[in-house]
This record gives C-alpha cells, sequence and structure tokens, in this order.
C-alpha cells in the first residue's frame, strides 16, 4: 500500500525526510482494526516529526498522519480517536496515561491506504459528517474542544481570546465557542485571517499583540513565546490561559509577578479522551457548526500540502486523500 513515511529528521529541511512509497498492509490482529483510510489530515504535530522536535530519532521510521476517517472491515463508516492509552493508567483519563502515544508516534499512522488501531479507538462517522470533516476532528477538534470545555470550563457569555486565528486547533476553538455562546475575540497577523476569524463569528479579530476592547476570562494558547506577553495582559484577574502547543517557542519571559498578584491560572492541555471526541460530536450535530477546511489532496501530493503548512499558507485544515475517492463516498 501507499503510504508517506518519515524515515529522517532535520530542522532545517524536514521534507527531506518525508518518503512516499510502497510498504506492506497491516495485519489483523486480536483487540485491534484495519480501517480503510478514506480521509486524513495534517497537522503541526507531522512537522515536528520531521523537524526531530519530540520525538526520538530510534522510533524512525514511521508513517505520519494523527487523524483519520474511513471504514473498519465490516464496511462501518468510522473516524478514529487518535490517542492510544489505557484509561486506567490515567485515572479515568486516558490523556493522562504516562504511556499515552498519538498515532504516528509509536505506531504507524494515518498517512496510508490502510492503519490499525486498537478496535477501541473507532468511532461511529455520524451520517451528517462527511469523511473529509470527520477527519479534521480527532486532533485540531478534539483539542480545542477540551481546551474550551473541559479544562476552561467555558459557558455562554464568556470572554475568549484565541491566539493565531490561521490553525487548525485555532481555528475550531474559535468556532466552538461561538456556537457555544461566547463572546470570541481572536488575532493574526494576516488580514485575511483576521476576517476570516470574523466570519465564523469572532466579534473582533486584532493584529497579533494588539490591545483588545476588554479583558478576557480565558485564552485559548497555541503559538507561545510569540503571542505570550499578550495572552496575560488580555487576562482578567483569576482568569485562564489554556496551552496545548508553541509553535512560536516553549520558553517566554514568565511574568510571574502579573499571575500570582491577579491570580492568573496556567492550564496544559494535551489532546482529547474518546468520550469528549464523542462529546464534540454531540455539540456540533446540536448546534451545525462545521470543520474550516481549506483545500484536499492527494496523498501523492503530501509534499506540497506540507509545504504549505511551513509557509503558514493554511486557513483551517488540509484534508489528505490516501486513494482516488469515490464522490459519492467523500459526500457522505
Amino acid at each position: 500500500m501507499l503510504a508517506a513515511t518519515a524515515i529522517s529528521q532535520s530542522a532545517t529541511d524536514p521534507l527531506s525526510g518525508l518518503v512516499l512509497g510502497e510498504i506492506p498492509k497491516p495485519e489483523p490482529r486480536p483487540g485491534w482494526s484495519v480501517v480503510r483510510v478514506v480521509a486524513s489530515s495534517l497537522n503541526m504535530h507531522d512537522l515536528w516529526t520531521l523537524r526531530g522536535v519530540g520525538h526520538p530519532p530510534e522510533r524512525l521510521p514511521v508513517v505520519l498522519g494523527c487523524d483519520a476517517a474511513g471504514h473498519d472491515e465490516d464496511g462501518n463508516a468510522v473516524l478514529v480517536h487518535p490517542v492510544l492509552a489505557d484509561p486506567d493508567g490515567g485515572l479515568g483519563d486516558e490523556t493522562l496515561d504516562p504511556g499515552r502515544a498519538l498515532l504516528s508516534e509509536q505506531h504507524d499512522g494515518a498517512f496510508a491506504e490502510y492503519l490499525s488501531v486498537p478496535t477501541r479507538n473507532l468511532i461511529p462517522k455520524p451520517e451528517w459528517l462527511t469523511f473529509d470533516e470527520a477527519a479534521c476532528l480527532p486532533v485540531a477538534w478534539g483539542t480545542a474542544y477540551r481546551m474550551l470545555f473541559t479544562q476552561a470550563g467555558i459557558r455562554a457569555g464568556d470572554r475568549v481570546l484565541v491566539q493565531g486565528a490561521g490553525g487548525g486547533v485555532a481555528s475550531a476553538a474559535i468556532k466552538l465557542a461561538v456556537a457555544a455562546g461566547a463572546v470570541v475575540y481572536a488575532t493574526s497577523r494576516s488580514a485575511e485571517k483576521r476576517a476570516q476569524a470574523e466570519s465564523w463569528g469572532a466579534r473582533k479579530a486584532v493584529p497579533t499583540g494588539e490591545r483588545l476592547p476588554e479583558r478576557v476570562d480565558v485564552v485559548i494558547e497555541t503559538v507561545g513565546e510569540a503571542t505570550w506577553s499578550h495572552s496575560l495582559k488580555s487576562l482578567r484577574p483569576g482568569g485562564a490561559i489554556v496551552i496545548a502547543g508553541a509553535t512560536s517557542g516553549t520558553n517566554p519571559p514568565a511574568d510571574l509577578g502579573r499571575v500570582f498578584y491577579l491570580q492568573q491560572r496556567i492550564l496544559g492541555s494535551t489532546g482529547c479522551t474518546r468520550g469528549e471526541l464523542v462529546g464534540l460530536l454531540k455539540l456540533m450535530d446540536a448546534t451545525g457548526v462545521r470543520p474550516v477546511i481549506d483545500r484536499t489532496l492527494p496523498l501523492n501530493e503530501i509534499h506540497k500540502g506540507f509545504q504549505l503548512m511551513i509557509d503558514g499558507r493554511l486557513t483551517g485544515k488540509l484534508v489528505v486523500h490516501p486513494q482516488a475517492v469515490d464522490p459519492q463516498e467523500e459526500a457522505s
């Protein structure tokens, strides 16, 4: 089967380690299911792996791709919960299991025609959701859902700032927070992405670092060093910053005086549980909110997709089709 595999890592030339080629189809094994992948989507995690960030070189080669939607062995339409872990190991929360792994970290990922995952990780795909939409949800939208509703506990009327409006998690957070009745502010260096954020329901989108009309209850932070100071200054006393990434760097000045004096809360968040992914589907069904898809590409153009991500030219998600997709299947 055709697959996109990381065979080496480079901080300066990450795509040099990405190879398209034929590999063996995964074999069935007890407790696991083989999924025929209809759609996957690109995540920053895939790029970090190629850059050698957070992924030890001894785990190479590995098929990349954290998100998948497709059909199981019985022909059922499914999406894949991407966190491979034991809920008991995390005291009921698999994201807290010390042995957890995201798909493509310890097991081959979804940029392939077939994928093998624990059967527990399969979730029935609702009929109202297309395969392309389903492939956008597990990592970016699941992460945003946990940040907003589990970690921050937002309620209707809360003020929420989302930093870096163009990213997959950020676009999901804007749309989900708006759907939940929050007043949303967003930032971006790009005027086009600011306009997009407002079209998704943000009350106002401002250039990165610009002062907001009011202080917020919650900041959704995935940018890191470049926006950290602005996040702290934008937060009301007692408010919370929820962090699920740091694409611009992981070590900004902490500004601890501000944090303790204003009793600001800093909350880390990683991925989502299977239950949270199911909760996300219920919210989408109730509100009609859907993922933002920038474009789709066949697997044999995966290098182009990564370059678009590197260049910052994506707004929302890029969907990858490992096989030629039947138009009827794509719409279902």
